[in-house]
């Protein structure tokens, strides 16, 4: 959420942002929304825990009462005019009648802008309890509104001329994206019953929390984009974070081979060197002088074929490159590799 803060501030402020900031790393920000989530949040409230520990935090009905009100929330509902290569849809089982008058179940599909029509119907008899009195709790078309234009403020943003932005952000985990309310079993009757009932996901790759297209989709010239297998709250203590966050920020020691964009690289073993050892040209230390230069040397190239466990087979190619620096004595080895996997 602090991602479309800063967007925003930096959308009606820039002269400001300009002047204090020189670098901005978002990390999972939604950028275009967290749709499961929200429209679940909206309807029947959220719990950030599971089990016994429900029993020591704020139950989901009263987070419902709480966030309905909450204009960020409103905020993180799927932006209406951002084009989804995966459409975040609300799908409902409803009992329908043909022509003859035979009962029917059919499952229907409403996209975002459809389905904040049905969430008002639904939300339309809502009420919260206030000092022995009902009051009621629709949802608030008034900050609906805010937010639609919050989302035109974001969609016109720009990154100043000399401001560095990169974008981390969470991949590898299921995340809510399409909600299905009912069954073919038991349909929906009466929109006022999705307050009650458990929904259903229909998951897309993300961190958990936000969809890794939502948070990508930043709709500003990013320096880079990286996604990191992680959770919505864990990837802030990932250290592939760290070490990214360290390059870009030339904080410590810089490693001045290191690229966030192909972060891993797989070295040979002791026993795969020896294994290929009549294949490779293995250069040493001592067999090469400071004033040679990187040219006169053989590429060290090989082709690897290992095994893990039975069940993968794969195929890896390292090349590393000599570079002499001027202190004597000294070499530093780049290594770059590819790898390709192919499940049994």
């Amino acid at each position: 959420m602090g991602g479309l803060l800063v967007k925003c501030f930096m959308c009606l402020h820039s002269d400001i942002f300009e002047k204090y900031v020189k670098s901005w790393i978002a990390i999972s920000a939604p950028f275009q929304g967290a749709p499961g989530y929200i429209t679940t949040t909206l309807l029947n409230g959220v719990s950030f825990v599971e089990g016994w520990e429900q029993n020591f935090f704020i139950s989901k009905w009263s987070m419902q009462q709480l966030l309905i009100q909450c204009p960020s929330i409103y905020e993180l509902m799927a932006c209406p005019k951002f084009c989804w290569s995966n459409i975040p849809l609300l799908q409902l089982w409803r009992e329908k009648h043909d022509n003859c008058g035979n009962s029917i179940t059919l499952l229907e599909s409403y996209e975002p802008k459809e389905a904040v029509f049905l969430m008002i119907e639904a939300l339309s008899s809502n009420m919260v309890g206030l000092n022995g009195m009902q009051m009621p709790l629709p949802l608030n078309l008034e900050i609906l509104k805010w937010a639609n234009e919050t989302h035109e403020i974001l969609s016109r943003a720009k990154v100043p001329g000399a401001i560095k932005f990169y974008n981390i952000y969470g991949t590898e985990n299921a995340t809510p994206h399409t909600v299905c309310y009912g069954s073919r079993e038991s349909p929906i009757l009466d929109l006022k019953q999705l307050l009650s009932i458990q929904a259903k996901y229909i998951c897309v790759n993300g961190d958990g929390t936000v969809p890794a297209e939502s948070a990508k989709a930043d709709g500003l010239d990013a320096v880079a984009r990286v996604g990191v297998p992680a959770d919505h709250r864990g990837i802030i203590c990932n250290r592939h974070v760290f070490r990214i966050l360290k390059h870009w920020l030339k904080a410590g020691e810089r490693d001045p081979y290191y690229n966030p964009l192909n972060d891993y690289v797989i070295i040979p073993t002791a026993f795969e060197l020896e294994r290929h050892n009549e294949e490779w040209d293995l250069v040493s230390s001592d067999t090469s002088s400071s004033d040679e230069k990187v040219a006169d040397h053989p590429l060290l190239v090989g082709a690897l074929s290992i095994s893990r466990d039975g069940k993968v087979q794969s195929n890896a190619e390292a090349e590393a490159t000599i570079v002499h620096p001027q202190c004597e004595g000294k070499q530093l080895v780049e290594v770059r590799e590819s790898y390709f996997g192919v499940p049994i």
